[in-house]
């Protein structure tokens, strides 16, 4: 199953909403989820166009995905050491090698948007341990998570933020970078879906 593109909250759909394709997948027996972002970096060794593995996230939205009543595919208070599965991690790591991509890794800060973060913004995620910032990807994990199913995540860089020079970005931009990563973002995924099927 895959999806065009997502709810985002910043476009006024609730969490319920934004994670509701993810309650679809568990019914239809999904048992894996890849999840991409564009997303700001700012970690000083990221480059814009890098793929970030996504090894860990911040959440950093208003309302949590879980909210509410419990649902039965998982527990009240979800453990989320390994939101995104270190077999999947190893896996891509081992098909970026065999075709010579470069991957870097690090933790995705998700927030509510739709402002791209102001420099001081930037630098207090990095100062709480964030490597790149979007608007997406946090609560869907979260409920895929939440229902069982191993997640596999990754940023592409698509601008950089927080630094001495800051630098400002459009949407345009942003849109150029992801273009340019998508083809081998592509790639190791379509890889890492044959050798798991």
């Amino acid at each position: 199953m895959a999806m065009q593109g997502r709810f985002h909250y910043y476009e006024g759909y609730n969490m319920k909403e934004v994670t509701f394709p993810v309650r679809v997948m568990y019914e239809l027996g999904i048992k894996t989820l890849f999840v991409s972002n564009a997303a700001g970096g700012m970690n000083p060794a990221f480059k814009i166009g890098d793929l970030m593995v996504i090894t860990d996230h911040i959440n950093f939205f208003p309302e949590h995905p879980l909210r509410g009543k419990n649902f039965p595919t998982g527990p009240r208070f979800p453990d989320m050491h390994e939101a995104y599965d270190h077999e999947l991690i190893n896996l891509a790591t081992q098909i970026a090698k065999e075709k010579n991509i470069r991957l870097v890794y690090g933790v995705y800060v998700g927030t509510t948007g739709p402002t791209f973060e102001t420099p001081a913004e930037y630098r207090m995620y990095r100062t709480l341990g964030g490597d790149t910032v979007g608007m997406s990807t946090v609560p869907e994990v979260i409920v895929a998570h939440h229902c069982g199913i191993k997640t596999f995540g990754i940023s592409v860089v698509t601008d950089l933020g927080g630094f001495d020079n800051p630098v400002e970005v459009s949407h345009e931009e942003v849109q150029e970078a992801a273009d340019k990563a998508q083809p081998l973002m592509t790639e190791i995924m379509r890889e890492m879906i044959k050798r798991t099927a």
